[in-house]
């Protein structure tokens, strides 16, 4: 069973719709029931969902390396482009490694000393490796640190990109060892592919630290407005549910300041450990919506259904939606219940407020329409046997009549076969028919 069973309801426009408003008094009939007519109108049926405002896009940027936060560029709500500089860290280890690799490439370059015959070969080769290694080692973490998912992911190719560069040019020289030791070669050979494989080596954990120190100048991954700190607290639990799914960069884990009354999370000159949350941009572009539709109602939900939306925040005011996307896997509550998010793209109101992400919303989805239908109140509609069945009026008796429904819902009901518009049926009291019941 459902934790948050709705029923589809009935908006009808159905100016035909002719109801007796007076109980009927002769014959048989029972006093309470109300006669009125089968009519014709516009039938759309409702599904309604809580929801939340969603961002197009948010992403969390946080320190890549343990420093001091050197340089603040931006102020809380100041809208940003992608790219833009957002602060400087000053990480004194960082870049004390990449005078470190710029020494070495210096001194690469200028060419080795002498390898001192086979044995010092594999000493220096197996001396080269263990460099190349750390310095790839160093690179990675350096690039697991960035939060910025497209930047890690570059930082993290170009440093396998490097490895596999070394590694065959490691393998060139060992070769070149192989073919001395065999003869074939002369030691100079191996040399000078050694010293290619040292040059290369020392090149690319140069351009591997100079990438580290560059990741220190802090840039927004996505065009938005800023705000300082993670984004704990953020109401749902989670940023992401706050992200419509158009590209968005997940944000990390952490949280602001957590202080009431403090403006930044860091401020300038503080220190930092890597990884801690310094700012979130959201990129509140194109708002969209995040709606929790019940198991029962899903099927009727398609892409391109259109919805009317009410916030907590902004009574009195109502926003167009309409649906993009629905989720094929559920999402279970504790207590068992079903549902499926919806994404929709959300189209503010001229006069209305403009929402911020993740307020609460109720939204009503059109989820079917009949046309010129014919349409008869729900509570004429009886179950006989198993089916749907009318008393309609025939002479001056009560005759069921099996109908076969369409669009439905609480109020008004459509109705595909078995009425016309214009029959007169019994709109109220009709379980209190009875075979034989004279009608007036």
């Amino acid at each position: 069973m459902s934790e948050h069973r709705r029923r589809p309801f009935v908006l009808a426009v159905a100016g035909t719709l002719l109801v007796s408003s007076t109980a009927a008094s002769c014959g048989d009939e029972p006093s309470d029931v109300r006669l009125g007519a089968a009519a014709r109108g516009t039938v759309a049926e409702i599904v309604e969902a809580p929801g939340s405002v969603t961002a197009r896009a948010a992403a969390t940027v946080s320190a890549p390396a343990a420093g001091t936060l050197d340089d603040l560029r931006v102020e809380p709500g100041r809208r940003v482009s992608k790219g833009q500089v957002l602060a400087v860290i000053d990480a004194p280890e960082v870049e004390a490694r990449r005078l470190s690799a710029e020494r070495a490439l210096d001194q690469a370059s200028r060419g080795g000393g002498s390898v001192g015959g086979t044995s010092g070969f594999s000493s220096v080769r197996r001396k080269t490796d263990k460099q190349a290694a750390e310095a790839f080692k160093q690179a990675r973490d350096a690039a697991a640190k960035i939060t910025d998912p497209a930047l890690r992911e570059v930082l993290l190719k170009q440093v396998d990109a490097a490895n596999e560069q070394y590694a065959a040019a490691s393998s060139a020289a060992a070769a070149a060892l192989r073919s001395v030791e065999r003869g074939v070669a002369s030691l100079g050979e191996a040399v000078s592919s050694l010293s290619a494989a040292q040059r290369l080596q020392a090149q690319q954990a140069y351009e591997l630290a100079d990438a580290a120190v560059e990741a220190l100048t802090l840039r927004a991954p996505v065009a938005g407005v800023v705000q300082f700190g993670g984004t704990a607290g953020a109401s749902p639990s989670s940023l992401g549910d706050l992200l419509s799914g158009g590209g968005a960069a997940p944000p990390a884990a952490g949280g602001g300041s957590g202080l009431p009354g403090v403006d930044t999370a860091v401020p300038r000159g503080a220190f930092v450990a890597a990884g801690t949350p310094l700012f979130t941009v959201v990129d509140v572009s194109r708002l969209g919506l995040l709606a929790e539709v019940d198991e029962t109602d899903v099927l009727l939900v398609k892409p391109g259904v259109k919805a009317t939306v009410e916030l907590d925040a902004a009574t009195g005011s109502t926003y167009a939606a309409s649906v993009r996307s629905i989720d094929l896997l559920p999402t279970t509550s504790a207590r068992g219940g079903v549902s499926y998010k919806v994404r929709l793209d959300l189209t503010p109101g001229p006069d209305a407020p403009t929402p911020r992400p993740g307020m609460s919303a109720v939204i009503r989805l059109q989820v079917r329409e009949a046309d010129d239908a014919v349409t008869v109140p729900a509570s004429a509609i009886i179950n006989v046997d198993g089916r749907d069945t009318v008393w309609a009026v025939r002479g001056d008796s009560y005759e069921r009549v099996p109908v076969t429904l369409g669009v439905q819902g609480e109020d008004v009901v459509q109705v595909t076969d078995g009425l016309d518009a214009g029959q007169r049926i019994a709109v109220a009291g009709a379980d209190e028919i009875q075979p034989g019941d004279r009608a007036s």
